[in-house]
């Protein structure tokens, strides 16, 4: 691992994290940091036409949003969506701002939603003005954009997240299993 760097591994977000925390704040301690977040937002939206499609829903249909900034030793490192269709988020944790004790996964679960398989998709562009405020870029500085969809063991879309990041420091792992 190169210095001031984080490996991030997609399949640990699909399982709860060892001892109830969450497992930006686990990858970060492995690597001798502090990870930390902040929910600024939570509650029903209308979902953007991208979150729509990949959660299988109308256009203009509802959905649960969270957005959280996640910090590396007090730095923001990452702004972070996630989208959930109404019927498993309303009227949960996962609907208000509140810190979800043992995490969003934990509590999927609790729900009767686990989260077998992910895609992923990760593209590299300009960021906005807010983003680049949001997250203390360079003005020539890109970021990357990475778009996960989480499915249950009947391929239904239970959670859609959009993350957005600076590259620097950034190392994104895929395992894949053959068989």
């Amino acid at each position: 691992m190169g210095e001031g760097e984080v490996i991030s591994a997609s399949t640990h977000y699909l399982t709860a994290a060892e001892g109830g925390g969450d497992v930006w704040s686990a990858e970060a301690a492995a690597a001798g940091r502090r990870g930390t977040q902040k929910v600024v937002r939570a509650g029903e939206v209308a979902a953007p036409d991208r979150v729509a499609d990949l959660l299988g829903l109308q256009r203009g249909g509802q959905v649960v949003e969270r957005r959280r900034i996640m910090y590396l030793d007090g730095e923001p490192c990452e702004l972070t969506d996630t989208f959930y269709p109404v019927e498993i988020a309303r009227g949960t944790g996962l609907a208000g701002t509140a810190k979800i004790r043992g995490g969003a996964v934990r509590l999927l679960a609790e729900l009767g939603h686990v989260g077998v398989r992910a895609q992923e998709d990760v593209a590299a562009r300009i960021p906005s003005e807010s983003e680049r405020t949001e997250l203390a870029l360079k003005a020539d500085e890109p970021v990357l954009e990475l778009t996960r969809l989480t499915l249950d063991a009947h391929d239904r879309p239970i959670q859609a997240d959009v993350m957005v990041m600076p590259p620097r420091g950034q190392r994104l792992r895929y395992e894949i299993r053959i068989g």
